[in-house]
């Protein structure tokens, strides 16, 4: 796809989000089904079926998808697609590429070993690595409105509010 392309294909988009803003807001959703034997559950992806379970360092077996993992990896999609979008509409070349996103985590706090440790990560660092041909001036572009316009990374930044709520089968919630 060309930067014309993506254009041409976004353009109508755009258009009917100016014209009526309810439109482009969408629910995403996801569900895990808790059907999986021991301590895991399956998440459906829209292309597969993932088995979730514990990371090995709280006990599991490391043959299942950890959530944590499963965080990263969805932060690295968004971006390399993100970046891939934003390279196509301003005609820089890339070539190839990686994006690698890390994240520490201390799992006395998953574990309840150590109050004083949070549960969840500390610090995540995302890595773009490219082969592209592209000045340092079009590299620090792409970079910034990759940044601005990645949705995962944009929700850990702004953390949104969320809302828990525990129901029984058949729709009935539990107060508290």
């Amino acid at each position: 796809m060309d930067s014309n392309q993506l254009k041409t294909l976004q353009a109508p988009l755009k258009q009917a989000y100016k014209e009526d803003p309810g439109k482009a807001l969408i629910t995403l959703t996801a569900s895990a089904s808790l059907e999986s034997p021991g301590v895991s559950c399956r998440i459906e992806t829209g292309k597969a079926l993932v088995e979730a379970g514990l990371h090995p360092a709280t006990g599991g077996s490391g043959l299942q998808a950890c959530s944590g993992d499963m965080l990263l990896e969805a932060l690295a999609a968004c971006a390399g697609v993100t970046l891939r979008a934003v390279a196509t509409a301003l005609d820089i070349s890339v070539r190839s590429g990686v994006v690698r996103a890390e994240g520490d985590l201390d799992f006395r706090g998953t574990l309840g070993v150590s109050k004083d440790v949070p549960v969840g990560f500390q610090r995540i660092r995302l890595r773009f690595e490219l082969d592209a041909d592209a000045t340092q001036e079009q590299l620090a572009s792409l970079q910034k409105l990759t940044e601005r316009y990645c949705v995962v990374l944009q929700t850990l930044r702004s953390s949104p509010e969320i809302t828990v709520e525990h129901m029984r089968s058949g729709g009935q919630a539990v107060r508290r």
